[in-house]
């Protein structure tokens, strides 16, 4: 979890691939309207955001007893309550990337998405930052970054 640019999609496929589970990108869950109104410049607020994370949570449940890495900004702790509903704490794992704000923005500018760096600023201001988890710079290699979650859940 983390706000966009923080490498969620990256780190989570290559994760997934390497666990030999499933992966699930949590903005293609989102509906055309969210999708119009951050191409417009428009941040999403909690209505706007409910159904999606409601959408996701369902997908966690029916993937919960094979596993499944989901890449999601999950920016308040209210729409991390949603997402975990009906999971058991012992089946999941909050992985925050942490990111400065220079290497976000350079991260948007070089990649193809629907969500533009405009909004940047307001994901920051609307995250809150886990308590729970693992907290992770995201400035550190892939592999690296791969190899920490790793360890962590084989200790878990």
């Amino acid at each position: 979890m983390g706000v966009s640019g923080s490498g969620k999609t990256t780190l989570g496929e290559k994760l997934s691939r390497l666990l030999g589970i499933s992966f699930v990108e949590g903005d293609q869950f989102h509906s055309p309207m969210n999708i119009k109104k951050m191409k417009d410049g428009i941040p999403l607020d909690d209505e706007d955001r409910a159904p999606w994370l409601h959408d996701l949570n369902k997908k966690l449940i029916q993937e919960k007893n094979t596993g499944v890495v989901l890449a999601c900004s999950a920016l308040k702790q209210s729409y991390r309550d949603i997402l975990s509903r009906n999971i058991h704490s012992d089946q999941l794992l909050w992985v925050y990337l942490a990111c400065d704000l220079k290497t976000l923005k350079k991260r948007m500018e070089n990649r193809i998405h629907f969500m533009p760096i405009s909004l940047l600023e307001s994901q920051l201001e609307t995250l809150e930052v886990p308590v729970e988890g693992i907290h992770l710079d995201a400035n550190t290699e892939l592999n690296d970054l791969v190899n920490q979650i790793k360890s962590h859940l084989n200790h878990a």
